[in-house]
């Protein structure tokens, strides 16, 4: 089962080449992994994309619990919380898919951040089957590349566990 983890740490030098050795060390693979400073300068939060069965995850999160730099490690698929992606989407349409193009990036709210002669550059910010979905209806369209950034979770407010 996937599972996202939500990692608060100290903010120092080294911090991620250990949490992400205690993955690679235990042949655990990572499927995403976003870090960004939270309020306090001081604390990131890194949100991790694994799978594994229950008595890996919580292998995960003791391991990663012992950790000196670790402050508090939540698995967020246990409770209510919202995730969200972002891609960069760089097309190249054919004159006659151009405004089928800009219509569909329309429709799943995303924007042109970025315009040439021959390309567009979208923005698409949701979760993973939204931004999946669009993909697949680029793909006609020519995409010469795209990037993706992990995924970012948030618990929401008066948090409670699913079931």
């Amino acid at each position: 089962m996937r599972h996202t983890i939500s990692v608060l740490v100290e903010n120092k030098f080294g911090v991620l080449s250990r949490v992400s050795g205690l993955f690679s060390g235990r042949g655990y693979n990572v499927e995403s992994l976003s870090v960004g400073e939270t309020i306090d300068p001081q604390i990131s939060i890194m949100t991790i994309v694994t799978t594994g069965d229950d008595q890996i995850i919580e292998q995960i999160t003791k391991q990663l619990n012992k950790l000196i730099d670790v402050i508090k490690v939540t698995d967020m698929t246990e409770m209510d919380h919202v995730e969200r992606e972002m891609v960069l989407l760089k097309v190249a349409p054919r004159q006659a898919d151009k405004a089928e193009v800009l219509n569909l990036t329309e429709i799943f709210r995303g924007r042109i951040v970025d315009s040439s002669p021959k390309t567009y550059t979208i923005e698409i910010t949701g979760n993973e089957k939204k931004i999946e979905a669009f993909i697949e209806l680029m793909k006609p369209m020519g995409i010469k590349e795209f990037v993706r950034t992990g995924k970012v979770a948030i618990a929401r407010e008066g948090v409670r566990k699913k079931g």
